[in-house]
């Protein structure tokens, strides 16, 4: 668990006065108007992402109270969205719920390496059309990884297994449609033996040959089976996928902007989007434990030992990331969103910049669909794994210890690991600690009304408001301005085509 400083004291987020939210207010009506002027509609569940997030944190939809039982100092707590498209501040809850249950309850104990495939860009669009193409696909890819794994132990399939979790992400740094996968796989396997119980092999960690070798075998298996199912066709010299020409949903031309980089709305439609470049970084170094072939590209130069617990959070944290930073989030004085990359592209490029509609676009694009898992647990990590019980901290899943009661004796209920509270999952992601009071610095707060009714809700705001006048609310959009003049277009030395990479 991540070594934490001293608590702070609970501050409301307060998503009005973010430049996010702002503009998804401003330009989410707009965007869909300009969709049905062209008999196009989102999805119900992309509007119902956005319809949450504009009711995410607001004391307007109701709220929790909370009081301090020695001082009786009240505070109130809103309610949030628990979306998975853009959402910061619940993809940050996300995260640290997720990294916790990953290293606590699954990952402690044992090595770890990360294994991250990319996959070419007409593979993204193919696979975020086809959502349920993807578990079959992701048991491709642990397959080829495992088996190799296994044998580099000494072993075969059937005497031994590894474990993986894969977390497939869905964005890019420049909010792009980048459907790609992050596996964490034990560094070594698993076997079991009557007698002596379970036994951890661990292995070398991959070298350039293996990585080379294992990318050609799983970009040829994903191709063969791709093609197999009719989603991909080949002819002599060619392939290319086989995708609908018509989508009355309107994501097809979404989504396939955004996996490449272009614009979606507007009269500049079809074309690349802005960039600021600086001077291309170095490439010395990109090898090793990195292949590519064929747009398919396989990393795996990050590695946990098993007695680094704090640096596996901090990797199982990054994995499970939100898809937007609000702190690389910024406006032009010429009304353009610009989102700085987390780190620079080979050819330089630092920012990017979008038309608030086609910004509304990229957003669009993120959201996954209902019922898609995110999260996978594969091997001896899998739910129906005859090892899972033995080998991970919450011991569920088959052969499950049983709890024992003391008046009855044995029951037939499976142990499980006791879930994160509220209160401890805001301390874990934001080092808050809800349960002191602010006031006294006692640790004996509790809620005593959830807060539903529109006309209550009202009557406790405005008393709020009418006790403790307040600011008014910060505005960061620039004031709407007619387009400027062809002379300021190249104000940042913006680039509009150039290649991204894979």
């Amino acid at each position: 668990m991540l070594a934490l400083q001293q608590s702070e004291t609970y501050k409301r987020h307060r998503p009005e006065t973010t430049l996010l939210y702002q503009l998804v207010e401003r330009y989410y009506p707009d965007f869909t108007a300009n969709l049905a002027d062209q008999g196009k509609y989102l999805p119900n569940y992309v509007e119902r992402e956005f319809d949450d997030f504009l009711r995410c944190g607001r004391l307007e939809h109701g709220f929790l109270r909370v009081v301090c039982n020695d001082c009786k100092h009240e505070k109130l707590v809103a309610f949030s969205c628990k979306r998975r498209g853009f959402c910061p501040s619940c993809g940050a809850r996300r995260m640290a719920e997720s990294a916790a249950l990953l290293v606590d309850d699954v990952l402690l104990g044992y090595p770890i390496r990360q294994w991250v495939l990319s996959l070419p860009i007409p593979l993204r669009l193919l696979l975020a059309r086809n959502p349920s193409e993807l578990s079959k696909v992701m048991q491709i890819i642990h397959r080829a990884i495992s088996t190799h794994i296994v044998n580099k132990a000494g072993f075969t399939n059937k005497q031994s297994k590894t474990g993986a979790v894969t977390l497939i992400q869905r964005f890019g740094s420049a909010l792009n449609l980048n459907i790609h996968f992050h596996m964490l796989f034990l560094e070594g396997a698993i076997s079991e033996n009557p007698l002596s119980g379970t036994t951890f092999t661990r292995i070398k960690a991959p070298s350039h040959s293996d990585m080379v070798e294992l990318v050609h075998t799983i970009s040829y298996r994903i191709a063969n089976y791709l093609e197999k199912v009719g989603l991909v066709e080949r002819d002599i010299e060619n392939s290319f996928l086989n995708l609908p020409i018509d989508d009355e949903d309107s994501l097809l031309q979404l989504q396939g902007a955004s996996v490449s980089y272009r614009i979606a709305m507007g009269p500049q439609q079809g074309q690349k989007v802005f960039t600021l470049q600086t001077l291309p970084a170095s490439n010395e170094g990109e090898y090793g434990q990195l292949a590519n072939t064929s747009g398919f590209s396989l990393h795996a130069g990050v590695f946990a030992n098993a007695d680094e617990p704090e640096k596996l959070e901090r990797l199982c944290r990054y994995i499970s990331r939100p898809a937007i930073s609000e702190q690389r989030l910024s406006m032009t004085d010429h009304g353009k969103v610009r989102y700085e990359l987390k780190t620079p592209y080979r050819d330089g490029t630092t920012h990017v910049f979008f038309e608030p509609l086609d910004f509304i676009g990229k957003l669009v694009a993120l959201i996954p669909p209902p019922r898609l898992n995110l999260t996978r647990f594969y091997g001896v990590f899998a739910p129906n794994s005859n090892l899972r019980a033995q080998i991970t901290a919450s011991q569920r899943g088959k052969n499950s210890p049983k709890i024992v009661n003391q008046k009855d004796g044995q029951s037939d209920k499976p142990y499980h690991a006791r879930a994160m509270s509220w209160a401890q999952r805001l301390k874990r992601v934001f080092n808050i600690d809800i349960t002191e009071c602010e006031k006294c610095e006692n640790h004996n707060v509790s809620i005593i009304a959830c807060i539903i009714d529109i006309h209550v809700i009202q009557k406790i705001l405005a008393h709020i408001d009418k006790k403790h006048p307040t600011s008014k609310q910060t505005k960061l959009l620039p004031h709407l301005r007619a387009p400027p003049d062809e002379q300021y277009t190249n104000d940042f030395t913006i680039q509009r085509d150039f290649n991204f990479g894979a």
